[in-house]
């Protein structure tokens, strides 16, 4: 596995895998991302993209935007969080952290699995979010369980 930076000429291949997997448009704490527009880190085996991490850096603290991998436990999505830390670390940052949605019980395993831990509960976020910024939200969501609220998890770095 092998994690390199996002270049100019990935852009096109970001942009179409972000729309695949409705991330084109992120609504997370009140604020709308656009993560094509981000940086970001590509997973690639065999020379072949299989996963992408977006973040935005602000500060001290460093923000996983969006984390989608093509291949589930390949290790694409473990390599990515490694590879954020380290970049984090490097721009001098203190905390990685992201934001995911009540109904995410893969990613809460996931990230947990990882190091990362709960940090906030934002009651209702998503509700505003959906009202305000993202009215395509969809009101259910995995295991049909109503997405509501943001939960944030972090690493001290």
């Amino acid at each position: 596995m092998n994690v390199r930076p996002v270049e100019l000429r990935d852009r096109d291949w970001v942009e179409g895998f972000l729309a695949e997997r409705n991330s084109a448009r992120v609504a997370v704490h009140g604020e709308l991302f656009y993560p094509p527009e981000l940086p970001g880190l590509i997973a690639e085996r065999d020379g072949e993209p299989i996963g992408l991490a977006t973040y935005h850096i602000d500060g001290d603290e460093c923000e996983l935007v969006t984390l989608h991998s093509r291949v589930e436990n390949a290790g694409a999505g473990s390599a990515l969080i490694e590879a954020l830390a380290a970049t984090a670390r490097d721009a001098g940052c203190r905390r990685l952290y992201l934001i995911t949605t009540n109904d995410n019980m893969h990613a809460l395993r996931f990230y947990q699995r990882r190091g990362l831990r709960l940090s906030a509960l934002r009651v209702g976020a998503v509700d505003e979010a959906r009202r305000t910024l993202k009215p395509e939200i969809g009101e259910v969501g995995s295991d049909r369980i109503p997405i509501r609220d943001e939960l944030e998890l972090e690493l001290q770095l």
